[in-house]
């Protein structure tokens, strides 16, 4: 399904008619009624108002956005959005919905709420207007007019806040005061124009996050030191380190200048000695020493601006660790206001106490509860006695032993009856000698073996 933020994501460039809903190609119904005028009042049919605006307002941020600008005009969005040699008739309603909004603003308006008496070009923005369009104004009439400048609100912050993530990154950030061209170079990847580059300034000058200088003709920009600090004003420190750089960067651009030349007087005596002009030569050689000369006092005077610009930023670090040294104590004496040793030796007393009291608590319950009846431990003794002698007294009822069966093997016997068992007692005793067998012998009760 398609909406605004994924079309955002998409890369910027090429044709937007890649990036368009589906309903774009597929619906031409849908298509024929999106591209249709607005009714003169949203009180005529609410519905289609509604759904016109809320497929036209986030398409044309979201194209804006993937184009990576934050100006815009009616003139380049009916191009933009132009479809089988139509163009959408509701955009001049659209935009004003969003200026009403507050989500579109005019650029004159937005240069007017801050101040922009440093651009060379401000003023004219003022001047130039059409005269129909102040005719427009004066008469009420909210239309837009196909050539004038829109500045996306919220994408201007955002190409804000993307310009300072550049500076803070980039090798510039090493002193809050920066030329206004070198920043402009820094930033020709995320400014498409020098339009934008000045509006995004204001934008961060808006946020008290820059502000800019105008100093011997040329333009310096200050940056706040943090992304939640407020600039502060230019002061001379500002300027007389400004200057130290600028005179650190043109002494190294004149030393590089003058080792080109010590080379090319090098090459120009080494060529005169080849054509065996000797006076040539030394006339090379001699000017390749001046100009070495030369090198090495630039060389003395750019390693004192250096050395006095290390003693700046080392002093500026000094103060940043200084202030947040002084705003930790600060902190700390907070955080400590009504924390004293007598509080604290007070405090663990009390706790001292509550444990105290916790432990006598728990050993009570530990007692157990007795229902109102005291027993006396030694009568119950005398009679645990008594019950032991009784008991020694009474013989002890033992259950009798069971008859001794032994098996030999682990198959049962076989029951044999009393009659046999007599019968073969007789058989053995005339076999070993003779004995008769008498009617009062006792009888043995023998155990067959297997």
């Amino acid at each position: 399904m398609w909406s605004p933020e994924r079309e955002a994501e998409a890369p910027a460039g090429g044709d937007p008619a890649g990036l368009l809903p589906p309903e774009w190609e597929e619906d031409e119904e849908r298509m024929s009624f999106l591209f249709s005028a607005f009714k003169r009042s949203r009180e005529v049919n609410s519905t289609d108002w509604d759904s016109k605006m809320g497929f036209w307002a986030p398409l044309v941020l979201s194209h804006s956005r993937r184009q990576g600008v934050v100006r815009l005009r009616l003139r380049d969005l009916q191009e933009a959005f132009q479809r089988k040699g139509s163009v959408p008739l509701g955009l001049a309603t659209v935009l004003q919905d969003l200026l009403r909004r507050g989500e579109l603003q005019r650029e004159s308006d937005f240069m007017a709420s801050v101040d922009s008496s440093w651009i060379s070009w401000g003023v004219g923005v003022f001047l130039l207007k059409p005269l129909k369009w102040t005719l427009s104004n004066m008469l009420g009439d909210n239309k837009v007019p196909a050539e004038e400048v829109l500045v996306a609100v919220e994408l201007l912050k955002e190409k804000a806040e993307e310009v300072y993530r550049l500076y803070q990154n980039s090798p510039l950030s090493s002193h809050p005061v920066v030329a206004l061209s070198e920043l402009s170079t820094l930033c020709a990847g995320s400014c498409p124009d020098e339009r934008t580059f000045y509006l995004v300034l204001l934008q961060l000058q808006k946020e008290k996050r820059v502000t800019v200088l105008e100093q011997n003709g040329e333009k310096i920009v200050k940056f706040a030191r943090g992304p939640h600090a407020k600039v502060s004003p230019v002061n001379d420190v500002d300027v007389g380190v400004y200057q130290l750089m600028q005179s650190e960067q043109l002494l190294s651009r004149k030393v590089e200048s003058l080792s080109q030349e010590a080379e090319r007087c090098k090459e120009e005596a080494r060529r005169a000695c080849r054509a065996g002009k000797k006076q040539l030569a030394l006339r090379s050689l001699k000017a390749k020493q001046r100009t070495e000369k030369r090198i090495e006092a630039l060389h003395a005077k750019l390693d004192t601006v250096q050395g006095i610009l290390d003693r700046i930023y080392a002093s500026q670090t000094d103060q940043m660790v200084f202030n947040a040294y002084q705003a930790g104590v600060g902190a700390l004496k907070l955080s400590m206001k009504d924390v004293t040793v007598e509080k604290a030796e007070s405090l663990v007393d009390q706790i001292q106490e509550l444990c105290d009291t916790q432990d006598e608590v728990s050993q009570t319950l530990a007692g157990g509860v007795t229902n109102g009846l005291d027993f006396d431990s030694e009568e119950l003794e005398k009679e645990l006695d008594i019950l032991l002698r009784d008991t020694t007294k009474e013989p002890l009822d033992l259950p009798e032993n069971p008859p001794e069966t032994f098996y030999t093997n682990s198959v049962p016997n076989p029951r044999i009856s009393d009659a046999e068992l007599e019968a073969e007692l007789e058989k053995l005793s005339l076999s070993e000698g003779g004995l008769v067998p008498s009617s009062k012998s006792p009888k043995r009760q023998l155990e067959p073996t297997l």
